[in-house]
């Protein structure tokens, strides 16, 4: 099945044609309350619902119906495929998914909701368009409590646990913890909470917690510390102490600071370019040439997309032709920043081939026995899944296997061997 790939590098939303408006921002504000309830989203899901609620925020409270491309929307969560079905369920997840919120109004009265996190949504001619409810349109939009998710990083994470994970975190990175939560506040948040195997908080640390937290800190702009309380010998509550990530921000080197304070940064940001393209474009070709370019651009009258216009002019060398001004030299460090992300997104194309490649030959495989299942009778099939069950030692993966059957990804590999022993072959010239 395709999926959202989280390794493919970052984009720069404010200088693409195709977005307008919220879309530029390359990050979305979520209410408190919002967040809470997405726990049991898949992670397109989660990545899917950011995006469209990030397209329909500055007309949240002002159109009932809000409308996005939908290649633009696949580019925007890193979904690399043209398999629509697998957006169409996405969708239909998001329309059968309950949004329930609890909190204080603005006259600190308790206020209980509920609500589908979309009211609708249809895939026609290319566009995708969707609606949420009144009530929670408003809860979306609330500008007092909100956390700021960062699109280019949620396409880093590959697991929804882990992105789960940093949307409730993250809100509270200012305060530096999340404060304490009961331990079933926790596994709802992940998603977990119908989950009998979970209750046991030894299995809850080895599958969620541990590998949430790590990729928390090794994908993010935040790094998580867990700690626990207990009563008597049980965990009650988990904590998460949140501190800024020095290693996601690449171009945050020496002299940054000053960058910043700098007219010409000033004049980038005012002309709708994104804080890391400025400081990318100072970085490479210095004050003095793009403060040349953006001179340049202002005598050409209103231009349509500044920040495109001035990218071309940087790279094309549109402008002036008197020689170019003497400009200090780029720092060593700087250069090495830009020459690092540079290798890292070259090495995530790759990365992004080769899964790719093993996904299009797992969903063969799978395919190959589902059509070997299909020629069983209903006797065989019978035997063949309490064969295959008995062969499981892990509880959650028999949990996993008598949820989704020949189809368990989690038993993807145990499936496969299986299968090639019970019918050598099955899967030559896959």
């Amino acid at each position: 099945m395709a999926r959202a790939d989280s390794q493919s590098p970052d984009i720069d939303f404010s200088s693409d044609p195709r977005l307008a408006g919220a879309m530029r921002r390359g990050s979305v504000k979520k209410n408190v309350a919002a967040i809470h309830v997405s726990g049991k989203l898949t992670l397109l899901q989660r990545k899917l619902s950011n995006v469209l609620l990030l397209n329909a925020y500055d007309t949240l409270l002002t159109q009932n119906r809000h409308q996005i491309d939908a290649r633009t929307l696949a580019l925007m969560i890193g979904y690399n495929s043209n398999d629509m079905d697998t957006l169409r369920d996405a969708l239909r997840g998001l329309a059968e998914t309950v949004a329930e919120w609890d909190m204080l109004d603005e006259r600190g009265r308790q206020e209980w909701g509920v609500s589908s996190l979309l009211s609708y949504a249809k895939l026609k001619g290319g566009i995708c368009e969707y609606a949420y409810s009144p009530a929670l349109a408003e809860k979306l939009y609330d500008p007092k409590i909100y956390a700021l998710i960062n699109l280019n990083i949620q396409r880093r994470f590959t697991s929804g646990h882990g992105l789960a994970l940093y949307e409730n975190c993250y809100r509270f990175v200012r305060t530096g913890s999340t404060g304490w939560w009961p331990i079933e506040t926790f596994r709802r948040l992940m998603g977990v909470e119908d989950s009998a195997y979970y209750e046991v908080f030894k299995h809850l640390n080895a599958k969620i917690i541990k590998p949430a937290v790590d990729e928390v800190n090794r994908t993010s702009n935040v790094r998580l510390t867990p700690e626990l309380r207990r009563m008597g010998r049980a965990v009650s509550e988990i904590r998460f102490l949140i501190e800024e990530n020095p290693q996601l921000a690449m171009f945050d080197i020496k002299g940054d600071h000053a960058v910043r304070e700098s007219a010409v940064y000033a004049q980038l940001l005012g002309q709708g370019v994104s804080d890391r393209l400025a400081r990318q474009w100072l970085a490479e070709h210095g004050e003095a040439v793009v403060s040349e370019k953006l001179s340049y651009i202002s005598g050409k009258g209103k231009v349509r997309n500044t920040a495109g216009y001035l990218r071309d002019a940087l790279s094309k060398g549109y402008g002036a032709q008197e020689p170019k001004p003497e400009v200090a030299p780029v720092p060593k460090e700087v250069v090495a920043a830009v020459e690092k992300w540079r290798s890292a997104e070259a090495e995530a194309e790759a990365e992004l081939d080769r899964r790719i490649a093993d996904r299009d030959a797992r969903r063969r495989r799978f395919a190959a026995v589902e059509q070997a299942v299909s020629r069983r009778n209903p006797t065989q099939r019978d035997a063949d899944r309490r064969l295959f069950l008995s062969t499981l030692a892990d509880d959650l993966a028999r949990e996993e296997f008598q949820r989704h059957g020949w189809a368990s990804a989690l038993n993807a590999n145990a499936i496969f061997a299986f299968w090639e022993d019970r019918d050598p072959g099955i899967f030559d010239g896959l």
